[in-house]
């Protein structure tokens, strides 16, 4: 049998910082040690793993993409690790809970405030926080242990560390500048787009180009609000969830065009994690409210 390494939690912290930091230095700073020690932690970790994480590139030293399963362990270690101490914290200290949730927009403000605000009536004792921000944030921030619960577009691919459950689907339909003909896919365009990596954004270009449809991206934004303003000003096409393409103005109503696709929402947890009551109670509330 194969002896495990021995590598301490503060090495794989040591790992996930200098991944998420511009420089080292900082990392060091965030972790709380001088940049040599974060080094030294560094290379005992390279010697503990056996194979070299960082290569040269210039004057800095940078992860190597075949690091990418040792990082991917490390950020699920260290943020389940983060998990368990802040619920002996709760226990030892007699606390009632907190939950980090984070939505993107459309979850926050179409189809669950309702169930935000009677959590937040009838658990007062609960600390709840809500981080509005894209899909591909909040799992990033779920995964580093920043969140506890997400709701988002489900990823295009498993996510390391993360375990989703379907929550409800919502159609994406395609509108063009006011007075617009809409046409066939040929004839559509151009774009205003969530920005490249969203996954809403993958979800549309890679059905636009199924229709035959170009896809030529004239501006960008994580905003919807901001994409239908664009709309209006005739800058280009967008494809929004239904329930987000209108403002109720009158005049200049966006046109209407057909539905491209369906995307899913998800929610979000570590897998594994230490279950905080609070956020059970909370994720329940958001799975009977789309039953």
């Amino acid at each position: 049998m194969t002896a495990l390494p021995d590598i301490s939690i503060r090495q794989l912290e040591y790992l996930v910082a200098v991944a998420e930091h511009p420089t080292w230095a900082a990392a060091a700073s965030t972790v709380g040690v001088s940049p040599s020690a974060l080094s030294q932690g560094l290379a005992e970790l390279e010697r503990r793993v056996g194979i070299e994480l960082f290569e040269p590139a210039g004057r800095r030293r940078v992860l190597r993409g075949t690091a990418q399963p040792v990082l991917d362990h490390a950020r699920q270690v260290v943020a389940l690790t983060r998990d368990l101490t802040a619920w002996s914290d709760r226990l030892r200290t007699a606390q009632s809970g907190r939950v980090r949730l984070g939505m993107i927009d459309v979850a926050a403000v179409v189809h669950f405030p309702d169930v935000l605000r009677s959590f937040r009536a009838e658990r007062e004792e609960v600390e709840l926080t809500l981080s509005v921000a894209p899909s591909r944030t909040l799992i990033d921030d779920l995964r580093a242990g920043r969140l506890d619960l997400a709701v988002c577009v489900e990823p295009p691919a498993p996510v390391a560390g993360v375990e989703t459950e379907l929550l409800l689907s919502e159609p994406m339909v395609v509108f063009g500048p006011p007075g617009t003909a809409i046409g066939a896919p040929t004839s559509w365009g151009p774009w205003v787009l969530f920005p490249a990596g969203s996954h809403s954004r993958q979800l549309v270009v890679d059905r636009l180009a199924e229709l035959g449809a170009p896809v030529d991206v004239a501006a960008e934004s994580h905003q919807p609000d901001v994409l239908r303003e664009m709309v209006l000003l005739g800058l280009g096409w967008t494809v929004l969830p239904r329930s987000q393409g209108g403002d109720g103005r009158d005049p200049a109503p966006l046109t209407l065009g057909e539905q491209l696709l369906e995307r899913r929402l998800v929610l979000a947890r570590r897998a594994g994690a230490v279950r905080d009551p609070a956020a059970d109670d909370l994720a329940g509330r958001l799975e009977r409210a789309v039953a």
